[in-house]
């Protein structure tokens, strides 16, 4: 079987857009009959749409809260400065007493009038405080 290649030309292709388009400017001019409009789509028409209330803006994302708020660098440099008179009391309840002389992000060095200065690893403190023996 012989199939010759049929080729459009380009006058061919305006024309049928040209058709298209005065076809489609026929249909949307014309208002919808009631039963085709609801063969349609769901969509509103433009008197339906200007009737509804806009919809509210997206609400403004809530900004994800900063993963290192330096709050615990902060508390042991005031200590520091200050010379304050700590306690640290360990997991195991043991508590020690003197002065943050350095921290790191692992450690704090206190420094002790009474015995040798300690190197404590923070995942060792179950918490700590102001000495109030020292007012």
């Amino acid at each position: 079987m012989n199939r010759k290649l049929i080729r459009t030309t380009l006058a061919e292709v305006k024309e049928r857009d040209r058709e298209r388009d005065s076809h489609s400017h026929h249909h949307a001019r014309r208002a919808p009959e009631p039963s085709e409009r609801s063969e349609r789509s769901e969509r509103p028409e433009r008197s339906e749409r200007s009737e509804r209330p806009a919809p509210a803006p997206p609400a403004p994302k809530k900004k994800i809260p900063p993963e290192q708020t330096n709050a615990e660098s902060f508390y042991y440099k005031k200590q520091m400065d200050a010379h304050t008179p700590m306690v640290i009391v360990l997991t195991d309840d043991e508590k020690l007493q003197g002065t943050i002389e350095w921290y790191d992000k692992n450690s704090i060095k206190l420094h002790r009038d009474e015995g040798p200065n300690l190197l404590v690893l923070k995942h060792n403190i179950k918490y700590m405080y102001k000495d109030q023996d020292d007012d």
